[in-house]
């Protein structure tokens, strides 16, 4: 299979190594900066080209890998291509790539993605499509690179997305106002790290909703006060905390 990546991000910048180290071509990266289009083209051993190059037309699927709100101006710049294209955002519509080709998608990584990383976590894609041929494809590509392949609709997406806000997004911001807290407060954050990953570890075994601990689950209205009492000082963290704690109470 022969791929054209247009992006050069994050995501791209993933894709683009587990495509290569799957047996994938990847033809040409395409990037709005040069610099950056040559440097992963470099890694990658392929071609590449700004805006103002020529897009390699051999390719059997072009993989747009930027994010939502740059998506726009690159479908603008494969316009007319009328070959199998796919997307790589998660709650943008498929139909936005309908004005360039009769067959387009969408390749999903489920995952946070980074160009830093040294091992790659396990990649959900979500795949969907506007035919049977152009799925058929994004699925024979997404196998070669996850074992948890899913066909997804655009509201399904979307939903997933939404979720992916809270167990990845919102629990990162409880970390960095657990950190600031604890920095304010003169006590080490560090020894957290080892509950923060054992949380997460335990969510391979059974639902979250089996290990839910703490205070608000116990009903231990004594602890809950004194913990409120220590946030006196940070009435935006309190508020919080409260929010979250009625909210373990009445799940």
């Amino acid at each position: 299979m022969k791929v054209v990546i247009i992006g050069s991000g994050n995501v791209a910048t993933v894709l683009g190594r587990l495509m290569v180290q799957n047996d994938v071509e990847v033809l040409q990266i395409i990037s709005r900066n040069i610099d950056h289009a040559a440097n992963l083209a470099n890694e990658l051993n392929c071609k590449y080209s700004d805006y103002n190059g020529l897009l390699d037309a051999n390719a059997d699927i072009y993989i747009i890998a930027v994010s939502d709100t740059a998506l726009t101006p690159h479908v603008e710049f494969i316009k007319n291509l009328n070959k199998p294209v796919a997307h790589t955002a998660g709650s943008v519509p498929k139909d936005v790539l309908k004005t360039i080709s009769n067959q387009y998608g969408v390749f999903y990584p489920l995952q946070s993605l980074r160009k830093e990383m040294k091992i790659i976590p396990p990649l959900p894609i979500l795949i969907d499509a506007s035919d049977a041929f152009t799925l058929d494809l994004l699925q024979q590509l997404a196998i070669k690179i996850s074992d948890q392949v899913q066909v997804a609709n655009d509201e399904q997406r979307q939903k997933l997305h939404v979720a992916a806000v809270f167990v990845n997004n919102f629990t990162n911001h409880l970390y960095v106002i657990a950190e600031s807290y604890c920095q304010k407060e003169g006590v080490d954050f560090n020894v957290l790290k080892p509950l923060i990953i054992e949380t997460a570890q335990r969510m391979a075994e059974s639902s979250p909703s089996k290990w839910q601990t703490g205070p608000a689950a116990r009903n231990d209205l004594f602890t809950i006060e004194k913990h409120l009492s220590l946030l006196q000082n940070y009435p935006e963290w309190k508020e919080l905390y409260v929010n979250l704690t009625n909210s373990i109470m009445d799940a």
